[in-house]
């Protein structure tokens, strides 16, 4: 290897500015445009939208850059600063090209058009549909390249899977060339070489590379690599050789003989393909198209098998790719109509993905959240049909007047629905029931949420073969002998201390237990406080309690202990600063010393 570059993000194109590796220019796709030299990287900028493509203008020293908008951005490399971009007429550009005879620039769009200005001028000189003439009229421009020889030809290659040769003086295209995949066209490279006079073209798309002839349209040969799809190619000026880039590890090679000859660099495919060359010709089908034979019962051509318009091949046949044409129009006459309907779907998708949708949040309410989320999912519901459907749409929301909508929670006549208790709706009531026989969802068992089925002994030592061998006997058992063994009582285990306490209070953990992790701590910790336990003791599932403490000496204790007999000792009367009055105390109690009185008596006013 010569050399190697890293990058941070993936490469989208990249053009060399010199003669050799030592000015390189990537494409990348994070925006950015990085500029390398022999050393590594150089210097990095940023265009305002996601480039597609990128050509150097070597006369200006110009790299323009193509992207998701519909300005041709212009960097100057050698005043280093942006340019003013060029304005196309279309709404994003994929593919820019620039011609090495004329210095013509041309622009491919999303809308299948392709403009072209004069660097000079700084403005358009010239503007045509070149997809529509192929038939397309819904399809984009994928791929542009210029004649190296006369500078008059162009071809344009669309998302169809067709190429369309073009000369400069007309509007209408010389040649259509169809790949008959339907896959985009990848690239369009004109090929000059000794051995023949006229260029032959390369066009390739992620099936197939074909080389043909761009006045004639006779095809020379077609590769197809069964190793993955084609990402890209890369041909050697002059020669036969050229290399593919293809969804794999591997870069396989291929050299053609009667295309042009062995690169100076690489004379030793001269000996092998001398050996080659005493190989049968092999012929090839280009312009048909294969169809299986049900594909022929399908287009009811099975009274053409065995005439020259059947070619038999492998497991279907060749048929002629225009008489295919005229015959699938006959066998259904609408396909057209429902591409360009699907096609306007696929459209309409795109953009809807594309845009931002805006989640209304549901309102905070206290009873009926089941109904506000409803009345929600409806109105977003009917929204949609309007974007989708347009006025059809509109004629069939004036007859769902009565529909309810976001509106009535900002009313004051309904806002108490969602606010008082006394208007919940209880989904369960027999009125209820009776008005929505299909609007309660089956909720689960208290024995099937609490409790978890037990196989019997006998089931449990069962083998895998016994239940196999069983599950066959089954079968061939009668139903009233199934409906008889599956009658028998049916054992349950319960989950663990928290279902048990839960069923035995007749309590259903559903809600609890959908509720996140810290909502369900937090609902421990006010049950906690609500219940008048210690704070240094946790409440476990299943009634289970948890305490923490601290372990010490014997002689702290006693300190401890010793301290709290001081506080705790009875205060009397003057302790306490009270003065009663003895004037209105009116008792008498006969006592024994020591100022203890254990005298009956009548007790005074305070």
């Amino acid at each position: 290897m010569k050399f190697e570059r890293h990058l941070d993000s993936e490469i989208i194109d990249f053009q060399v500015l010199a003669d050799d590796y030592s000015k390189l220019a990537f494409l990348c796709a994070d925006r950015s445009v990085n500029l390398h030299a022999k050393y590594g990287k150089h210097y990095s900028l940023r265009i305002p939208r996601m480039g597609r493509d990128i050509a150097y203008d070597c006369w200006s020293c110009d790299l323009l850059c193509a992207a998701s908008s519909s300005d041709l951005y212009r960097i100057n490399l050698e005043q280093g600063r942006f340019l003013s971009s060029l304005s196309t007429q279309s709404p994003a550009l994929n593919v820019v090209s620039r011609s090495k005879l004329h210095g013509l620039v041309a622009c491919g769009g999303e809308d299948g058009a392709v403009e072209c200005f004069d660097t000079r001028m700084k403005a358009s000189i010239g503007r045509i549909n070149a997809v529509s003439p192929a038939g397309d009229a819904d399809e984009e421009v994928t791929a542009i390249e210029f004649d190296e020889n006369g500078g008059f030809l162009m071809g344009v290659g669309s998302s169809a899977g067709k190429v369309l040769i073009y000369d400069l003086r007309s509007s209408s295209p010389i040649r259509v060339k169809d790949h008959m995949y339907g896959c985009p066209i990848l690239d369009i490279k004109w090929h000059s070489t000794l051995n023949f006079e006229r260029p032959k073209i390369i066009t390739t798309d992620s099936h197939i590379v074909k080389i043909w002839d761009p006045e004639t349209g006779e095809g020379m040969t077609s590769i197809e690599p069964t190793a993955g799809a084609i990402n890209d190619i890369c041909v050697f000026n002059d020669s036969g050789l050229m290399v593919l880039a293809l969804d794999g590890s591997q870069i396989p090679a291929y050299f053609i003989p009667a295309l042009g000859p062995v690169p100076k660099w690489c004379s030793s495919l001269e000996s092998l393909t001398e050996e080659l060359e005493e190989g049968g010709q092999t012929s090839i089908y280009d312009n048909y198209k294969f169809l299986t034979k049900e594909d022929i019962e399908k287009l009811n051509l099975t009274n053409l098998i065995g005439t020259n318009l059947l070619r038999a091949y492998m497991h279907g046949f060749f048929i002629d790719y225009r008489l295919y044409k005229k015959a699938k129009a006959l066998a259904d006459p609408f396909a057209y109509e429902t591409y360009i309907e699907q096609r306007k779907q696929e459209k309409l998708e795109a953009e809807r993905c594309n845009r931002i949708t805006m989640k209304r949040k549901l309102p905070k309410v206290k009873v009926n959240q089941d109904l506000a989320e409803r009345i929600l999912e409806n109105e977003d519901a009917e929204n949609e049909k309007k974007d989708n459907e347009g006025n059809e749409t509109k004629k069939t929301s004036k007859k769902k007047k009565g529909a309810l909508s976001t509106d009535i929670f900002k009313d004051d006549r309904f806002s108490r629905m969602f606010e008082n208790k006394d208007y919940e709706i209880d989904e369960q009531s027999q009125e209820y029931l009776a008005l929505h026989p299909m609007a309660s969802k089956k909720q689960p068992s208290m024995v099937e949420e609490h409790f978890e089925p037990v196989m019997e002994n006998g089931d449990q030592s069962m083998s895998d073969s016994d239940v196999s061998e069983a599950s066959e006997l089954s079968e061939d058992l009668p139903v009233n002998h199934k409906r008889k063994k599956s009658l028998g009582p049916r054992m349950y285990e319960v989950k663990d201390k928290r279902h048990a306490e839960a069923f035995w209070n007749n309590v259903s953990l559903a809600k609890e237990d959908s509720l996140p992790l810290g909502e369900r701590v937090k609902a421990l910790q006010d049950d906690q406080q609500s219940s008048g336990v210690p704070s240094n003791v946790k409440l476990g599932p299943g009634g289970s309690r948890e305490i923490s403490f601290i372990s010490k000496s014997s002689a702290k204790y006693k300190e401890e202990d010793e301290d709290k007999m001081t506080r705790h000792e009875k205060r009397g009367v003057q302790s306490l600063g009270l003065k009663p009055d003895r004037s209105s105390f009116r008792g008498r109690g006969r006592g024994r010393g020591r100022g203890r009185g254990r005298g009956k008596g009548r007790r005074g006013r305070w």
